[in-house]
């Protein structure tokens, strides 16, 4: 088939190598570049150093609705859409664009966690499992009908970013073995439960400051979830500095009290229970095992981390 495929982030190459392999890839539409690291000097998404190496022509849009990408990817002619972590919205011109349709990659067991961080959310609302889902989209935002459908534990080491390395292959081989279906029209489209529906929306910053009033299992969940962006954080000393890595450990104190160094980090107290970092990053410095860090720079026990 020809396929134009959308995608911006490493979470989107597997799937894009798996369609690559198979189909005729007659355009990539990804994110335009964007200035990274401490010289913001500008990088290009992963979806686009791909194609690059792929020989694949790619388009990297500012934005969408002003009808010249749909005019564009019109005249190529495709017999669909391919679309996974893309980033933005397609607008009605462009769904209409493809002759069976444009179809997604969504990292969730539909209609949970519909948005744009649908792994981060899963880990913090503390699932035990979540999946990969291809949708035929539509205009509202993930409510399309689902045709096919795998799943995935999530392990209570598990951190958004683990858990991404594991969906983006699972979703490229689903993908690839339904591709084969829609080409003949002879997927079975299912109708999602809306009234069961929850959203996943971007996170900021301000999603990785805990709070340890929450139970431990929250903390740790929350933790888990905003790693690795925007990072776990925590007031010390004014300042505030990363933490890696929790563990449910024994204990009790105030929550946000420092109770010392265990085996697996240095841990706090929480309004039940208590965490324990295994690696900390304070403000200015490497990110370091918590006995390396502590070593020279001690965090008294009793210290109290502030609130946000």
């Amino acid at each position: 088939m020809r396929v134009v495929f959308f995608g911006s982030p490493a979470f989107a190459v597997p799937s894009l190598a798996a369609v690559a392999e198979h189909h005729d890839v007659v355009s990539v539409v990804t994110q335009p570049d964007r200035p990274a690291g401490r010289g913001a000097k500008l990088q290009p998404p992963a979806v686009k150093v791909l194609a690059s190496e792929l020989g694949l022509p790619i388009l990297q849009p500012a934005k969408l609705r002003d009808g010249v990408v749909a005019k564009a990817l019109a005249s190529l002619a495709p017999d669909l859409f391919v679309v996974v972590a893309y980033g933005r919205i397609l607008p009605p011109d462009l769904l209409a664009v493809p002759r069976l349709g444009p179809w997604n990659v969504h990292a969730s067991i539909l209609p949970k966690f519909r948005g744009a961080a649908p792994i981060q959310w899963a880990v913090i609302r503390g699932e035990s499992e979540t999946g990969v889902a291809i949708m035929r989209m539509e205009e509202g935002l993930d409510t399309g009908p689902i045709v096919a459908l795998a799943r995935e534990p999530i392990r209570a080491s598990d951190t958004a970013g683990t858990l991404a390395v594991r969906l983006a292959p699972l979703g490229a081989r689903l993908l690839v073995e339904t591709l084969p279906n829609i080409a003949a029209e002879t997927v079975s489209l299912q109708v999602q439960d809306h009234a069961a529906a929850t959203l996943a929306p971007p996170l900021t910053k301000a999603h990785g400051q805990l709070d340890f009033r929450q139970p431990a299992h929250l903390v740790s969940a929350q933790a888990r979830g905003v790693d690795p962006w925007p990072g776990a954080t925590v007031f010390l000393n004014g300042e505030q500095a990363k933490v890696f890595f929790p563990t449910l450990v024994d204990g009790q104190g105030q929550p946000g009290e420092v109770l010392g160094l265990r085996a697996q980090g240095l841990a706090i107290a929480c309004g039940a229970g208590v965490i324990a970092f295994s690696e900390i990053q304070l403000p200015g410095r490497k990110r370091m095992p918590a006995k390396a860090l502590l070593a020279g720079h001690p965090i008294p026990t009793g210290t109290m981390l502030g609130q946000f």
